[in-house]
Formats: structure tokens, C-alpha cells, sequence
């Protein structure tokens, strides 16, 4: 940063820092013990799709690099597509294979970004419940480097319990990189697969 970025109150945006990814599995331990909240075993990775051959070959080695792995067991991987045109790559695993699912997270991450994709990256989630089967997602956002919990409420208006999310920003924050600007907590109503 410049001398005049600072004059002109400037800042440099946070690198993403896709190994933050592996903070998961430890923060799913303070998780469960604050609120009880375990994980659901899904996990996506939302980009925004770019048209063109060199994109879907990137996508297709995702997606394929995460097929081919022999320890998954349940469904493939699935691509869809949301309303607003994201798209999402799903991973399902065992809800008590947290690392599992977390690689599969950063494998997809890394192998957009090797290809010169890293700017269509938005997003990767992992999903929760608890014990009364209320959602919780921890969302990382690529181009922050940063986490932030996403709590819908039951039902079919688009509501949050925001008052959950404010207690695992203060439950997590000695275990992943929390988001502190909480307009940027997003959220991500209808995300496929979760």
C-alpha cells in the first residue's frame, strides 16, 4: 500500500487464505460444546460461472477430482445452479468426516484458483444442526479470507436468527478468521444442497 492509499483511506482487500478452510474441524468442537451444533456432512463451493471451454474444463477437473475420490461414499458430486445464476459444487460425507468434506471444500477452491479462476470464486459453506434441527451454515467468503455464520429460521419467509449468529461469532472467534463487518454477512437463502 502507497503512501497516498493511506492519505486517501485506502486499504488493501485481505488475501484468501484457502488454508483457513482446515480451522473447520477444530471450530465444529467449540460448536458442538457452546451451542450443539454438529456437522450435516454437505459442504458447497459457489462461483459465478464464466462461458467458455477453458471455464468448463476447470469445473469438470473439479468435479471430477472429487469423484474419483474412493473413500466417499452416498452421491456424487453435484453441480447445480441457483435463481440468481451461481453456481454451487456439492460434497456430501459422513456428518463425523468434517476433514473429509473440508478437503473436498479446498480441492475445488485450489483447482478454480490454479486455473486462473480464483476471481469467480464467492463462497464455501459447510453445514450444521442441532439437537432441535435448526440450520446453521459457516460460510467462508474467498475474497475476504473471512468466515460468518448464517442461521435461517424455520419456515418459508426468508428470516435469520440473528441472535444465534451473534453467539457463534463470539463462540468461534478464537478458532476461525470471523468476519467483522457484518454487512458483508451475506446471506445465501436457497443454497443447493443445504
Amino acid at each position: 500500500m502507497g503512501f497516498l492509499d493511506i492519505l486517501l483511506g485506502r486499504s488493501k482487500p485481505a488475501a484468501p487464505d484457502l488454508d483457513q478452510l482446515f480451522g473447520l474441524p477444530s471450530a465444529a468442537v467449540t460448536l458442538q460444546a457452546a451451542a450443539g451444533f454438529v456437522p450435516t456432512g454437505t459442504g458447497a463451493v459457489c462461483f459465478a460461472s464464466v462461458e467458455g471451454a477453458a471455464f468448463a474444463g476447470a469445473q469438470q477437473e473439479a468435479q471430477a477430482l472429487l469423484d474419483a475420490d474412493s473413500e466417499r461414499t452416498g452421491p456424487p458430486v453435484e453441480l447445480s445452479r441457483d435463481e440468481y445464476g451461481y453456481s454451487w459444487l456439492v460434497s456430501r460425507r459422513e456428518p463425523d468426516d468434517l476433514p473429509a468434506l473440508v478437503s473436498d471444500l479446498h480441492a475445488v477452491n485450489t483447482a478454480l484458483e490454479g486455473t486462473g479462476f480464483g476471481p469467480q470464486l464467492l463462497c464455501s459453506v459447510v453445514g450444521f444442526r442441532d439437537g432441535g434441527q435448526r440450520r446453521l451454515d459457516l460460510v467462508y467468503l474467498y475474497k475476504r479470507g473471512t468466515f460468518f455464520p448464517f442461521a435461517p429460521l424455520a419456515g418459508e419467509a426468508e428470516r435469520r436468527d440473528n441472535a444465534l449468529e451473534l453467539q457463534i461469532k463470539a463462540a468461534l472467534g478464537d478458532d476461525l478468521r470471523i468476519e467483522q463487518d457484518l454487512a458483508r454477512w451475506f446471506p445465501i437463502w436457497g443454497a443447493p444442497g443445504l
